[in-house]
This record gives structure tokens, sequence and C-alpha cells, in this order.
């Protein structure tokens, strides 16, 4: 699926920009990315519409992005899923539900769930130029830090760059309460960062001793292979804007997001069988193409596609950082 945001919301997005002065923007973008690299949360940093409008023009993109490249996996591994229900928990604007709705296009109910008044104000006002599951959304204030007993069921549960908001005391209780309004798939997706792999890792504890399965990317329930300071991330190339560019203060036309996911689903979701994992950027060498696999024995380990091969080299060629193996 393309990483590009769908034409309807970028539309919409591009409306949010007229008579705004951009350079206000990229000033108020920088004070809410330099607020999340301190450990801020939503309700501190975006504090009204311009701060929502400077949110979308500089991280939904990048957010929109990474839940596309995590949902389409989870559809290829679980190809008979087709949820109804969408639960979006910590929704900001809502990417991942534009992302969920652009892999299942047969969702027909969403609710869309945040703290922040002004995020989730904007997450109705992009909602409006989406299909109707967007347009008739519920928009649902609510803490995630509280979780509460009244979240509705859902057949896919989406918390994308949710977590991090969270104290590392709370997670597990709030990962119970994500999982508990599931009735087929939980998507996680957290900065692809040390810490983010860490919540993740957290996470994933927490839903197996619930009796998840692990659809992706793990191939397997056991113990991560990955010793510190080595940590599980991939990554999405999406293209910038002009404005993107400069609410970014950057030159390249193009952004690398970095993320750490997890994909679990009820037991009983019919899926594909596990295969290794490429987990960083394989290394075309004259010889071979060789992959850092985590393998579906719980390993990470490389492995060597020699040229000599030539079917099965070409098939490697093929394939990228955060594939799974054919």
């Amino acid at each position: 699926m393309s990483p590009d945001l769908p034409p309807a919301l970028r539309l919409a997005a591009d409306r949010l920009l007229e008579g705004v002065a951009r350079k206000g923007l990229a000033e108020r973008a920088a004070k809410i990315s330099s607020g999340y690299r301190g450990g801020e949360t939503s309700r501190v940093v975006v504090t009204d519409e311009a701060d929502a409008v400077a949110y979308v023009l500089s991280r939904l993109p990048a957010t929109y992005a990474a839940g596309a490249f995590v949902l389409a996996e989870a559809q290829r591994m679980a190809p008979d899923f087709a949820p109804k229900r969408l639960l979006d928990a910590g929704a900001g604007p809502g990417g991942a539900s534009w992302a969920a709705l652009e892999t299942w296009s047969g969702i027909e109910a969403a609710t869309l769930l945040d703290s922040s008044r002004p995020l989730l104000d904007m997450a109705a006002k992009l909602a409006a130029e989406g299909g109707q599951a967007l347009q008739n959304a519920n928009f649902l204030r609510g803490d995630l830090t509280a979780p509460a007993t009244d979240w509705p069921q859902a057949d896919l549960v989406t918390a994308s760059y949710a977590l991090a908001e969270i104290a590392a005391a709370q997670q597990a209780r709030t990962v119970q309460a994500l999982w508990a309004a599931t009735d087929g798939m939980l998507a996680l997706i957290e900065p692809g960062t040390p810490d983010g792999y860490r919540r993740i890792l957290t996470a994933r504890e927490t839903l197996l001793a619930a009796g998840a399965e692990i659809l992706a990317p793990c191939p397997h329930a056991l113990a991560c292979p990955l010793v510190a300071p080595d940590w599980c991330h991939f990554v999405q190339r999406l293209p910038r804007s002009r404005d993107h560019r400069l609410a970014k203060g950057a030159d390249l036309p193009f952004e690398d997001e970095k993320f750490s996911y997890l994909v679990a689903v009820r037991p009983g979701i019919v899926a594909q069988p596990r295969t290794a994992r490429i987990l960083a950027p394989p290394r075309v060498a004259k010889p071979a193409i060789t992959f850092k696999l985590c393998t579906p024995a719980g390993t990470a380990e490389l492995a060597d596609v020699p040229r000599r091969d030539k079917a099965a080299y070409a098939w490697a060629r093929r394939l990228d950082w955060g594939d799974a193996l054919p």
C-alpha cells in the first residue's frame, strides 16, 4: 500500500493551510516536536486548533505511512480477516483510521478515541472528507492512562504512537484494556527508537500472557533474540511536500519514518505461516545478498543467498527490510 496520504486526506490537509502563515506553522511544529522529545503528552503540546494544524502538517504524513505499512502487512498475514468495526485508540488526527480504511474498505463503523480535544476536533474535520465510516465516526474523548470499561468492542483496534504518552507503570493496564476491546486484531505502533521497542516488547509480554497470538513482525512467541544495543525496528520512506519540508526545516524531498510495531490476533484468526523476518537493510555484495533474520525458531541470525543460485538470488533481490521470507 502506498505511504502517500490518500487524495481525500491530502486535500483536507491542504485546505487547513489556506490563509495560514507558513512561518508560524513551522514554529509551532518545532515546538510540538521538542515537547514530544522531552516526554510531554499531546494534551500539553497540542493546546489549540493552530497546534493541531501544525501537527497535521509535520507528523500526520509519517504516522499515516507507518500505519499503512503495518496494516498492509497485517492484511497480507491474515488475508481472510475482514473487520467491520474499528477502534482507533489515541487517534490524534486520525492517521491510523485512514490507513485502516485504505486497507479494509469494508469497515462500516469507527470510533476515534483521544484525550486531546484539539486533535479530536481535527480528526473530525479531516474525517468529513473521508468515506462513510469516517464521516459517521464516533469521536470519543477518553484517557488511555485511565482505561474505561465502556470502550466499544471492535474487530480491529489500533494504538499508534500512543503508549509513549503513558507512564511505564500504567502501560500494561492500558494494553490489557485495548486487548479486552479487541474481538479480532490489535495493532500497536511506536517510534522506532530503543524506548519504543522496549514498550512494544513489554506489550508483547502482556498480550502473550493474555492468550494473544503474535501475527507480526515476530515469527514466533519466544523471547526476542536481539541483545542491546540492538533493537527491532523498521522504516517507511514517504514523500515530503513543500509545506512539509518547511514545517520540518528539511531540504530532502523524502522522509524515513522509523517505527516498531506489533500485531496480535485472537486465536481462531486464520493466518499465513510465520516465516523469517528481515530485520535490517539487506547487504548486497558481489558473491551474495546477506539478510539479518528473526527466525521461527526464535533466533536472530545472518543468512546468505549466493549469486550463483540464480533462482533464489532473483527473489532475494526483491526483498527489503521488514519483509518476511517467502
